[in-house]
Parts: C-alpha cells; structure tokens; sequence
C-alpha cells in the first residue's frame, strides 16, 4: 500500500540511538523513493533542501504526527498567543483611555478621536508591502521579536503624548510596528501545521481579542484606581501595557523558532518529519528567495480580491466597533467603571464565536457555511440599537444586542484561514496575506469615521452602514464559494489532461481517524501527487492543489 501523504516514509525512531539508525533504508537504496529528489533546489522550498540532505527512509507514523504536533503546539502556539494578546491590549488602550479622560485632557474635538483610532491601520497599510519582503528574506522569529520590542516601546512613550499632534505621531508608529503581527502568525501557521490544523489555530491566536476585552477591561479598571499627582489614569494604562510588550519581547526573540528547518526543540530527525508531515499541504514550508513571477500572478488571481474584499467588509464595523463600542456602552447610561466591566462579556462572546466558527469550520472542512452562520448575530444586534429606544428602561436590551455584534470578531480568522490554505507559493502567500491586510487595513481606516462623537448616543450613520456591509459580506462568502469549486473542476481537468486521475485525496484535511480508514482502503487512485509540494510552485500551476471552499 501507498503512503499518499509523503513521497518517502520514515520508520518512528526517536530517540532511537546511532546504531539502530544504520538499519534504517536509505533514499537512494530505494527506487521508488527517488523521483522526489532534485538535484538542484536553487528557487525552490528550503524544505526540499532538507530532505534531499536526508538520507533516512521516511516513514511518518501517526503516533509520530501526534507527537510533533504536541510538541509543536507547546512551544510554538504559547508565544503567538502571548504576543497576539498584548498586540490587542496595546491597541484597546485608546478606548480605555477614553473612558478615563483622554478626549477632554487632550482637547480631542471632531474627528480627532476617530483620527487616532484610525492612523494605526493607515500605518500598517503603509507597511503591509514591506512587511512581506521581510517575511521572505529575514529569520520569522527574530523578525518577530525586534517588532514586538520596538511597538513596546512606542506605546510607553504614549503616556508622554498630550494633545492630538502628539498622539498622533506614537499612535502612527505604533501601527507600523503592528503591522507585522498577523501576517507573520499567518506564515507561521502555514509552515508547521497541516491545513486541518490552521483553522483552530488562527482561531485560537485571533481569540485574544475576546481574551483582552475581558482581561484588559480588568486590568484597565484596576489601573484606572491608581491615584497620582504626576501621572493621570491614562498615562499609567499606556506606561503599564508598553513596559510589560517589552518584556515579552525578549521571550519572543529567544524562543519562537523561525522555521520547522532551524527549530532548536526539534532533533535532526524530527525536523524531517515535521517537514515531511507537511508535503499533503502543497504549499511549501520557507523559502529567502524572493520571486516576483509570484508577485504578477498574485495581483491577476480572482481570488486575491476575493479575500480583499471580504476582509475589507468586515474592518469597517470592526474599526468602528473597537474604536467606538466602550463609548457606546456608555452611552446606554453607565458611569466610566462599569462601562469598562462590561466589555468583559464581549470578550467573552468574542472567544465563543472565534473558536467556535473555527470548530464548525474544520468539522465541515468548510469555510462559507460557518462565514454566513456568524454574519446572522450582529445583523439582530445591529437593529436591535437601531429599533430600541436608548433610555434606563432597555438598558438589558440594549446591552444583548450589543453583545450581538461581537459575535463579528470569529469572522476574520476565518478570512484569514481561507486565504492561506487555498494559496501556495513562498512570495504568492506573502504578497496575498499583504493584500488582504491591505484591506483589513483599509476597513479600519474608514470604520472609525463612521462613528462620531456628536452622533451620541445613537450612532446611527455607523450602525446603517455596518448593516449594510453584513448583508454584502453574505453576497461575497458565496460568490467566492462558487469561485474555488470552478477552480477545483478545472485543475481536475487538468490532471486528465497530464494522465493523472481526476480526483485527488485532499490528505491535509483529514482528521487522524480518516487518515486511519484512507490508508485501510489501500487503494492507488486519487492518491498520487506531491512532487511539487516542495517545489514552491503556486496553487494556480501546481495540478495536484485542491481549492478548500
């Protein structure tokens, strides 16, 4: 029987000592093994580098793919999760510190509020090309850590900052440091886990959104009874979250690894395997070399602008939303602290929705279905602040529909999962995520203006519009839907075309029980492929890549 999901397999031997590794089968001893050796892999994945260099017959058992992915998901998840947290906290600053005073102390009038809350993401649009040059020719971790160190450091300046003009200036810079964290959490997820994993896990890093709410809200409450003569509330929330990024800056520099290929908690024979168990994604794992080919087909592909312009629908009522929700909290009639307090429930619909969707997404091995599922909340949310009169009386009211609408944030991490796994390519991958953070940029930008302070305590031009872009975001998921099954019917006919079989066993997004009955089937057909998972060759070009819908 076949082994689909390598071109070689690798007998389990961790921990095995040197001379049992002598009995193992070498690549060259087996003919059948040889076709997927290059002699040349100049241009191609640095994975394909590794293996060639190995010479061990490669067999990758399932109790060898639970202990990697363990390992993994214990040394590499834990700093994503920590840096994603603190990455949402130092942007929920600017509404906590609204809360506290910031709009008077400031002499804050018209747009300025809206200003501030939106140079963030007209930074980090700035960023987003350069970003994905760095991502390809610089180490993903220590990239990721002199980032992190850097907005750190920005955020604590902020509590020098007082009035608009000098807000302004760290708030810019601020988002040009930020600007790197989800494109790069979205290149590290497609370089160690299979396609059947990524869901959960950008979901699980993208759930510190809810995580902040609830736990910055608490800690911004706290803060915020810090009395002192030098310092106002605000100034101490901005000092406190800044000081603690720098800390974690150092963890982040240390110990996240910059690729399965350098990884120093995995041994040379289990970074083969955690290669190896990665060739069913047809998308490569790293590679410095920065091809522009990629770069063109990227901006041509339909697809490209599909996740542009649903990440795009849904930044606007996020922006606003981040931006705006403590002061529309607010404005149902509760004093500063207890505003605060009750962003903690958001939070706490916020994980729901996240990791649910995310759940829902992988049973399925769909991502439309769950898209549409979670744009229903926040459209009764929406119209119940619209159809609800803002007084004591409907205070509960008004405050369910609000936590409605949070059910939006379990919405872009599925964007984000749907753009990465259907894109191969080391330079296509960044140039796509670069687009799509383009648009989420974009969204962020106009969000804010949507709302205006003047507009209290109704919001009514923002909450239109964001009904409007729900209904339109439900438009896209289908169109877009429809869009990746042509893609899949044409690169079956292709396949026919080159004498290959026209259906092809999508492996990468089988669970451990179906990989289990797929190999007791034992049957050749639709089986065959994974020549070019480490050529670095696009979606578009590479036959045997299947469109996840």
């Amino acid at each position: 029987m076949t082994i689909p999901e390598s071109s070689a397999t690798m007998e389990s031997n961790h921990g095995a000592s040197s001379d049992q590794k002598t009995n193992i089968e070498t690549i060259e001893d087996t003919p059948k093994y040889q076709a997927f050796e290059t002699e040349n892999v100049a241009g191609k994945d640095r994975a394909a580098e590794l293996l060639q260099n190995s010479h061990e017959r490669i067999i990758l058992s399932e109790s060898d793919n639970k202990r990697l992915l363990r390992k993994i998901d214990l040394m590499v998840l834990p700093i994503m999760l920590g840096v994603y947290f603190l990455q949402q906290l130092d942007k929920s600053t600017l509404s906590y510190a609204s809360v506290f005073g910031l709009v008077k102390d400031a002499h804050l009038g018209g747009q300025d509020y809206s200003w501030l809350g939106s140079i963030v993401y007209v930074a980090q649009l700035v960023m987003q090309p350069i970003i994905a040059y760095f991502l390809v020719k610089l180490p993903t971790g220590k990239f990721a850590g002199i980032m992190v160190f850097c907005w750190g450091v920005v955020l604590s300046c902020m509590c020098l900052g007082k009035n608009f003009k000098g807000l302004l200036v760290a708030r810019f810079f601020l988002g040009c440091f930020e600007a790197s964290v989800a494109p790069t959490f979205i290149a590290i997820t497609q370089m160690w886990w299979r396609r059947a994993e990524q869901t959960n896990r950008n979901a699980a890093w993208y759930a510190m959104n809810g995580v902040t709410n609830m736990v910055g809200s608490l800690l911004a409450w706290g803060l915020g009874h810090i009395h002192s003569d030098k310092m106002k509330s605000y100034q101490i929330i901005f000092l406190a979250c800044g000081l603690l990024t720098v800390v974690f800056s150092v963890v982040v520099f240390l110990f996240l690894p910059d690729s399965p290929v350098e990884a120093k908690f995995l041994n040379d024979h289990d970074k083969v395997l955690a290669v190896e168990r990665l060739r069913a994604n047809q998308m490569g794992v790293v590679s410095t070399v920065w091809k522009w080919e990629h770069v063109t087909e990227s901006l041509l592909d339909i697809k490209t602008w599909c996740w542009f312009a649903l990440i795009f629908s849904i930044s606007i009522p996020s922006g606003g939303v981040t931006t705006f929700g403590p002061l529309i909290v607010n404005s149902f009639g509760f004093d500063s602290f207890r505003t605060i307090l009750l962003n903690i429930p958001f939070g706490a619909v916020q994980i729901i929705a996240t990791m649910g969707g995310a759940a829902l997404a992988t049973r399925l091995k769909k991502k439309g279905p769950p898209l549409i599922l979670l744009c229903i909340p926040p459209l009764i949310g929406i119209v119940m602040l619209l159809c609800l009169k803002h007084d004591k009386a409907n205070k509960g009211p008004l405050l369910v529909g609000y936590y409605l609408i949070s059910f939006y944030p379990g919405i872009s991490p599925l964007i984000y999962s749907w753009s990465s796994q259907n894109t191969a390519g080391e330079t296509k991958k960044k140039t796509t995520t670069a687009i799509l953070f383009i648009g989420q940029s974009a969204g962020n930008i106009i969000g804010p203006h949507l709302y205006t302070t003047g507009e209290a305590p109704l919001y009514r031009r923002g909450l239109i519009s964001n009904l409007c872009l729900f209904i339109i975001l439900i438009i896209l998921i289908v169109l877009t839907t429809l869009y990746l099954m042509f893609l899949n019917k044409k690169h079956a006919s292709r396949r026919q075309q080159l004498g290959k079989s026209a259906i092809v066993v999508d492996r990468s997004m089988m669970n451990a029980q179906e990989r289990a009955i797929d190999d007791s089937v034992g049957e050749d057909t639709g089986r065959e492929g994974g020549e070019k998972a480490f050529d670095d060759e696009t979606d578009l070009k590479n036959e045997d890549f299947i469109f996840v819908y």
